[in-house]
C-alpha cells in the first residue's frame, strides 16, 4: 500500500457501523476487520482514512445483505492532521465497497472524498463527486 501524507488517527474500531456512500447497493455496514493491521492482545483492531477494511452489509439490497465485502474509508469524523498543519474532520463516516485490490464495484461516489484516498486509490477518487 502506499503512503499517505497525513498523520492517520485511527477512529473507527472493530465493531462500528459506517454509511456506504456509493450506488452498489448497500446502504449500511459493520467493520469486521482491517487489512494489514497488527494488534496487541485484546486490542480491538481501528481503521482511520484511506484503511482497507473487511466489512459486513447490515442494511441494503436482499442479495448483498450478510455478506463479507472488502471497503475502503473515504471519510471519518475523528478529525486528522496534514503534514501543513491542517486539520480535517468530516460529518459522517462513510466507506465505498472495493474488490480485494482496491478498484471501486460501483460507478458512482455520492459526496465528498479525503485527498489522502485519492493517493492511496486514485480510481476511487475518479468517481468522486468533490475531493477535499
Amino acid at each position: 500500500m502506499k503512503q499517505i501524507s497525513a498523520k492517520v488517527t485511527r477512529g473507527l474500531p472493530q465493531g462500528a457501523r459506517c454509511v456506504c456512500t456509493d450506488n452498489s447497493g448497500a446502504k449500511e455496514i459493520q467493520i469486521v476487520s482491517v487489512i494489514k493491521f497488527k494488534t496487541h492482545r485484546k486490542q480491538l483492531q481501528a481503521a482511520g482514512i484511506a484503511s482497507l477494511l473487511n466489512v459486513v452489509v447490515k442494511k441494503g439490497k436482499p442479495t448483498m445483505r450478510k455478506k463479507l465485502e472488502r471497503a475502503v474509508v473515504v471519510r471519518v469524523r475523528k478529525e486528522y492532521r496534514r503534514k501543513n498543519g491542517l486539520r480535517i474532520s468530516f460529518e459522517d463516516n462513510a466507506v465505498v465497497l472495493t474488490d480485494p485490490k482496491g478498484f471501486p464495484k460501483s460507478s458512482e461516489i455520492k459526496g465528498c472524498v479525503a485527498k489522502e484516498v485519492g493517493e492511496r486509490y486514485p480510481k476511487i477518487a475518479g468517481l468522486a463527486s468533490s475531493v477535499i
